[in-house]
């Protein structure tokens, strides 16, 4: 059953697929409660998420799987066993006695800790775990920890492992949560003899210092700050990050800092914890995507050393239905706690919908990502549902906008493919090439921080180029270049080439030679006014609300749409960004070339009309229509 080929990236039903295949086998061999969560979740004992459901099903499904050749894990009851027995003696830190764990808190620390390598380390070398704040996230990664650093640790010496969070107070607020929890631990059998022959002196424990020493063994606990970024020279067994969804963890220099430390160390793992933030454009909710996506593939290899496990509200109406909201709160299942929890919940939101700040309780109580604001352009969930992987852009009709840069914002060509999809329906795939300038950054290592985007990475993927100017600025002549050979490469039929001329002698140049070279191409200067461009504007805006937009997975394009926001006037909507650093020029693309793109399926436009459309055939097809209309005596064609 493990070969089945189940694909959930279009349908995203899980409970058709847990119906469609016999798991009978797995359920009377694995009574564990990690297990026994995931079969509840599928048969409806909880109210879950989709995330949820789908983590559920990739276990159940890599139980099946276990002893297959492109398979090399197992899941380790033993080491199941061993996690629960511990985390059943940690204390919580407000009362220091030990809790009783719900089941999907045992399902955390089952799958963290249980699913092994064939070599007998840890399967997930990077983990995310992401539920609504307040749901005792903290108290799980101290139990993971301290699990890590005084179990884990036996027998071996000089081991590194790491906390970490964005400042000082939030750092040291997790660091004293373990130390809370290994003070009461190491003052009862059998841990206090573990504590004396590991060297921990349990008068540290109760100071100030940023770390936590074993002596005996040379191990050491270390709280770091993400502002300090002193992760150099550090090879963590075990890391922790705390509340990494937040956009002041957008450098990803830093957080491979972490994860290369770790590259030769046995039975490693990163784990990062965190809520939703406003900003989707975070590495933490663009890893969520990733590991999701390769959760919905499941036939395929991919993502098999990353686990994700979300608790979040599916949909943005069900803020309305709090019966729902046990998805990102599951302690709420928790008949002592639920009523409280309840009541603060409904405070909570009835607060922020007064204040306007609706999207405060979304981000942080639903644990939804969301657009920042309310003046948003295009909402994220309209972005991420337009994602397509199989467009072949190859051969086809294209509308071009182009935005044109030179110090510090980028240079951006947008692409507006219009198609109809098998259904009849009148569509438009977007695509984009943005220049990258970083001459105000100083480098490109500057500008990719200052915009939180990985350039370089997505340079080799194909959605952006950084500049051969040796000065940093754009180098016109690679652009016009790069233009010219993508359009002749992907047998592109161009309509239309709209640009902001923006007063620069550098467009007036590419536009010149455009002219020169390609007189099919319809070529115009578009006016940046707002009465001008609100209708592109508006049509964009309603496209992607409307499921009209198809799009590839690129970061660049996705960015520039979640930093627009909407500005009114008497003319219309138009697009404007909240802070200078952020960039929209692709958004400003896409709108040129939707001025006429637009119209494409319009059929009173100038782009249907018969002498558009006669222009637009080969010789032979115009001399065919010629006949048809009876316009070229059939005779004539003899004599030639």
């Amino acid at each position: 059953m493990s070969d089945i080929k189940i694909d959930l990236t279009k349908t995203h039903d899980v409970i058709g697929a847990y119906r469609s295949i016999d798991f009978t086998h797995i359920r009377d061999k694995y009574q564990d409660p990690g297990t026994r969560y995931a079969f509840d979740v599928l048969d409806g004992k909880y109210v879950t998420g989709y995330h949820i459901k789908l983590a559920c099903f990739r276990h159940l499904r890599d139980l099946q799987r276990q002893g297959d050749k492109d398979f090399p894990y197992h899941y380790s009851l033993e080491d199941v066993t061993a996690i629960l027995n511990f985390a059943a003696q940690c204390p919580e830190v407000k009362t220091l006695k030990p809790v009783k764990l719900m089941a999907w808190q045992k399902f955390i620390l089952a799958t963290l800790i249980g699913w092994r390598h064939s070599d007998g380390d840890k399967r997930y070398a990077r983990a995310i775990v992401s539920v609504a704040r307040h749901q005792g996230k903290t108290y799980l990664m101290a139990i993971i920890t301290v699990y890590s650093f005084l179990i884990e640790s036996i027998g071996e010496a000089s081991q590194d492992y790491l906390v970490t969070s964005k400042n000082f107070k939030q750092t040291s607020k997790i660091l004293s949560y373990i130390k809370s929890t290994l003070r009461v631990l190491l003052e009862q059998e059998p841990w206090a003899s573990l504590g004396v022959e590991d060297g921990i002196n349990l008068k540290s424990l109760a100071s100030k210092s940023d770390s936590i020493f074993m002596s005996a063994n040379n191990n050491e606990l270390k709280a770091i700050t993400w502002e300090s970024g002193q992760y150099d020279g550090s090879h963590f067994k075990t890391a922790i990050g705390d509340e990494f969804g937040d956009p002041a963890f957008s450098d990803v220099d830093k957080i491979s800092k972490i994860t290369s430390g770790q590259v030769d160390v046995n039975d490693k793992q990163f784990i990062q914890i965190s809520t939703a933030y406003p900003d989707a454009t975070v590495p933490f909710h663009q890893d969520e995507k990733r590991i999701i996506t390769a959760m919905e593939q499941d036939w395929k290899r991919d993502g098999d050393t990353y686990c994700c496990l979300i608790w979040a509200v599916d949909d943005i109406n069900e803020t309305e239905q709090p019966d729902m909201w046990v998805k990102a709160n599951p302690l709420l299942d928790m008949p002592d706690k639920h009523n409280k929890l309840m009541l603060d919940l409904k405070t909570e939101k009835d607060a922020d919908q007064l204040a306007g700040n609706i999207f405060s309780f979304q981000n942080k109580s639903l644990n939804m990502w969301l657009q920042s604001s309310a003046d948003s352009y295009v909402s994220l969930q309209s972005v991420e549902e337009s994602i397509t992987g199989d467009f072949d852009i190859n051969g086809r009709e294209v509308y071009i906008g182009f935005d044109y840069s030179q110090f510090s914002d980028n240079t951006a060509f947008g692409f507006v493919f219009p198609y109809i999809n098998d259904e009849g329906e009148t569509k438009y795939f977007l695509y984009q090439h943005s220049f990258i300038p970083w001459n105000h950054a100083g480098s490109i290592e500057n500008k990719e921080k200052q915009d939180g985007i990985n350039y370089r990475e997505l340079e080799k993927r194909g959605f952006c180029t950084i500049t051969g100017h040796q000065d940093g600025i754009i180098n016109t002549d690679q652009v016009y270049n790069w233009l010219v050979d993508f359009v002749k490469r992907r047998n592109l039929q161009v309509i239309y080439f709209g640009y902001d001329e923006a007063g620069s002698y550098q467009v007036l140049n590419i536009k010149d030679s455009l002219i020169a070279n390609f007189p099919a191409w319809q070529v115009e200067n578009i006016k940046q006014w707002p009465s001008n461009l609100a209708k592109p504007t508006k049509y964009l805006q309603d496209a992607f609300t409307t499921h009209k937009i198809a799009r590839y997975d690129d970061p660049v394009m996705e960015k520039a749409l979640l930093n627009a926001i909407v500005t009114n006037s008497a003319y219309g909507i138009s697009v404007d960004k909240n802070k200078a650093t952020l960039k929209i020029d692709v958004v400003d693309a896409l709108i040129d070339a939707l001025f006429q793109g637009m119209y494409h399926f319009d059929e009173y436009s100038s782009y249907n009309s018969e002498f558009a459309k006669f222009s637009r055939m080969s010789a032979a097809e115009q001399i065919q229509e010629g006949l048809r209309k009876g316009a070229i005596d059939p005779e004539f064609l003899d004599d030639i």
